[in-house]
Formats: structure tokens, C-alpha cells, sequence
């Protein structure tokens, strides 16, 4: 086992595995290691006891000081599960994936038991807001680990922020509750490839943040082009920069992150009360 984990940290970083250090754990950590995101599904449905199951894992994640900020609503009507795949044309497998999952910020529940309890709840601030968004993400985090345990794929969807005045309304989101992610749940219908990560040297820091990481990355990039190029229709705001042949992770890091994403969101979030202070 320690091999096959040794095997699993060399193609997740892209190493050859003679070069890959060391690694040793149970057996259930080669699942992790040689997890992928799933974009191809069967249409077999998933079983309502077995969904029960994984929900209650991802209520089983850690929550900030007991809070539970967070709300998942599964969109089973299938009108408004074409309609969220009609506004992501180029992720066919939003509307072909067998479950659909919203994962959302909630600052309204415990609103309404500040209210009941006929106590201010004085804490509507950017604290809150990110307090809500780690446990939804917790939450969403747990419910992946637990449903590819079970067999089956899952892929986040982020770009349901890019509708939120339509999502909103379709999903009766109320002010205090936004969502931060969507989730395509199923059994895949093929194997995922392994994505190549950065190095643990680029991401992992022992006492003190190190900057002087560039040349780690640069040549990650290189090892990445040599195996996940790419290709023209897959790079990021082509209508500025034009295609290459082939693009790198940093071209494509930097192609998205040259423009400004979702720039309504502030607004959208104090319209819909939080008042990010």
C-alpha cells in the first residue's frame, strides 16, 4: 500500500514515482490522493437513502462555534434543473448529472433564532459572512469526500454566483441565504484524469510563509503543459488574448484573473442582506 500511495502523491504532483518522497497512511488515503472531478455521468439515479446518508455527512463537517451558517437545497424539480443548465451551456453535464445540490451561505436561520429568543443579533457584518461561507464550504467539502467514498463523481459548480439574481429567485433564496456553490452528484460514467497539482513546497509552509517560490512554479507549469496542455477552446477570455497552440496553467491563471469576475457581487450580497461591514 505504501507503493500504491507513493504512486498516487507522484501523479498528483506530476513526479516520477522513483522521486516522490516518502508517504505512508491507511489504505483510505490512496482515495483521496487519486480523487478527480467527475464531468461524465450515468444516468442511474441515486438512491434517496443513500443521498440521505451523504447529506448527513456533510452535516457532520465542522462548524464555527456551533453555528451551522449554512443551508443545501437539492433541486429535484426537473423545470429548474433545465433551467440552471439553460444559463451553463458549456457544462452540458449540469443538466445530464443525476442529483443537483445547492450549497448555501445562511446568516437568516440564526436571525430568526436571535428573534425567537428576543435577543439582537447584532453580529450582520463581513465576519459573518465569512464565518457562513467556511461552513457551507466545509459542508460541501465533506459531502464530496463521502460521496466519491461511495462511488460516485462529483463536480462544484461556482459558476451558479454568476446568476444569482436567477438563481435566487428560482431557489425562493431568502435575504441572509446566497449560495456559493452548486454540485453535480452521479455515478461516473468513465475515469476522471488525476489533476496535476502545485508542488507541497509552493502550498505547505513550516512557521513562516515563503515567497521566493516562483521558480517552483514556473517549472510546474512547464510539467503540467507537458501533460494537461490546454487546448485553444478551453482558454480563458480568448476575445482579448486571442489562442495558442497550447496554453500553461500560469497563461491561464493569469488570462482569468486579468479581468474582473462578478463584480456586481458586493451589491447583490448588501441587496440581499448582508451588510458586509
Amino acid at each position: 500500500m505504501t507503493a500504491d500511495l507513493r504512486q498516487a502523491y507522484a501523479e498528483r504532483f506530476g513526479l516520477e514515482a522513483q522521486s516522490a518522497p516518502p508517504v505512508e497512511g491507511p489504505p483510505a488515503l490512496l482515495r483521496v490522493l487519486a480523487r478527480a472531478t467527475c464531468r461524465s455521468f450515468r444516468p442511474d439515479a441515486l438512491p434517496e437513502p443513500l443521498l440521505r446518508a451523504l447529506l448527513a455527512c456533510a452535516q457532520s463537517a465542522p462548524s464555527k462555534s456551533d453555528l451551522q451558517q449554512y443551508s443545501i437545497v437539492v433541486v429535484e424539480d426537473g423545470a429548474a434543473r433545465g433551467e440552471i443548465a439553460s444559463w451553463l451551456p458549456a457544462m452540458p453535464w449540469v443538466g445530464e448529472a443525476p442529483a443537483f445540490l445547492v450549497f448555501c451561505a445562511d446568516m437568516r436561520r440564526n436571525q430568526r433564532v436571535c428573534a425567537a429568543s428576543e435577543r439582537p443579533h447584532a453580529n450582520n457584518n463581513l465576519d459573518t459572512f465569512l464565518n457562513a461561507t467556511v461552513d457551507a464550504a466545509l459542508a460541501l467539502g465533506l459531502f464530496i469526500a463521502a460521496a466519491e467514498f461511495a462511488g460516485l463523481g462529483c463536480c462544484p459548480i461556482s459558476y451558479v454566483r454568476n446568476h444569482l439574481p436567477r438563481i435566487t429567485p428560482l431557489l425562493d433564496l431568502p435575504p441572509g441565504v446566497f449560495p456559493i456553490a452548486g454540485l453535480c452528484v452521479g455515478y461516473p460514467a468513465r475515469s476522471a484524469a488525476v489533476s496535476m497539482r502545485l508542488p507541497p513546497n509552493v502550498v505547505v509552509h513550516r512557521d513562516r510563509y515563503d515567497d521566493a517560490t516562483d521558480g517552483e512554479v514556473r517549472a510546474y507549469a512547464l510539467r503540467r503543459l507537458q501533460r494537461e496542455p490546454i487546448p485553444p477552446a478551453k482558454q480563458k477570455n480568448a476575445h482579448v488574448y486571442g489562442t495558442t497552440e497550447a496554453a500553461t496553467w500560469m497563461d491561464q491563471v493569469s488570462r482569468q484573473l486579468s479581468l474582473p469576475e462578478r463584480a456586481e457581487f458586493r451589491e447583490f450580497l448588501r441587496g440581499h442582506g448582508f451588510a458586509l461591514e
